[in-house]
């Protein structure tokens, strides 16, 4: 546990440049009052093992919780930025899905091609549609319950209407299951977004708390002519917001 604080301490740039002025203040006082002795000032005690021994516990399990909480903060933005991918992408499949039905829309007023009501007529529409509905499942386009109505002939699918009223039923049938499925990976990525703000606000406080800990163990370390030996980087200090501005 004492080489996690080690640790922590060597990469902080701030706490370096802390403890080098303590030990310049440390050592050009000493020289003064060596030089200018004062018998009647009180020399301060040191101290006591108790507590010297707790705030080194204390700042050992500190620093493991900011180290912890820095590795949550990292998995969090990560999570969010793939669920923001995710949400781009689905916005894509929709934009242009919007615009296929938005063309076949504009084709809607204009007269359909006669042909014959005829049994093999409705026969050769109902097996268009079937084909459609199918090869949209297998891209993705239509859902399996989607798939179903079609072929139950529920949820306004009518196989008797003209391949072009059923094209344009299917681009929007399609149009709306992207919209449906881009408000889902939005609603998901904001909650990861959220998810990777606590967890880095999180991680800044612990890391502020290590740092706080670790200032108070110095003095008492000091005073006790305890050596300090310092590794390498325990946690990060700095942490910047998940989302940019």
């Amino acid at each position: 546990m004492t080489t996690v604080l080690h640790e922590f301490l060597v990469d902080v740039p701030r706490a370096t440049a802390i403890w080098s002025a303590l030990l310049l203040l440390a050592l050009t006082t000493l020289t003064v009052l060596a030089a200018r002795p004062e018998p009647d000032r009180p020399v301060p005690e040191p101290p006591p093992a108790d507590e010297t021994t707790d705030l080194r516990r204390y700042a050992e399990e500190v620093a493991v919780a900011a180290a912890g909480a820095a590795q949550t903060a990292r998995r969090r933005r990560d999570a969010w930025l793939a669920a923001q991918e995710e949400a781009d992408r689905a916005w894509q499949a929709y934009d242009e899905a919007e615009g296929d039905a938005r063309r076949l829309a504009a084709a809607a007023p204009l007269p359909r091609p006669r042909t014959p009501r005829t049994p093999a007529e409705y026969a050769y529409r109902e097996r268009w549609l079937h084909h459609a509905a199918v090869a949209a499942h297998w891209r993705g386009d239509l859902t399996a319950e989607q798939l179903r109505d079609v072929f139950g002939h529920r949820g306004g699918w009518d196989p008797r209407l003209h391949p072009v009223d059923q094209e344009i039923a299917l681009t929007r049938a399609v149009r709306d299951g992207k919209l449906a499925a881009y408000r889902a990976a939005a609603a998901r990525e904001r909650a990861s977004w959220r998810d990777a703000e606590v967890a880095a606000e999180a991680a800044r406080a612990l890391s502020a708390e290590a740092y706080a800990a670790a200032e108070r163990l110095r003095p008492a370390v000091s005073t006790r002519s305890r050596p300090v030996t310092v590794g390498r980087r325990a946690v990060e200090v700095r942490w910047r917001p998940a989302r940019a501005s």
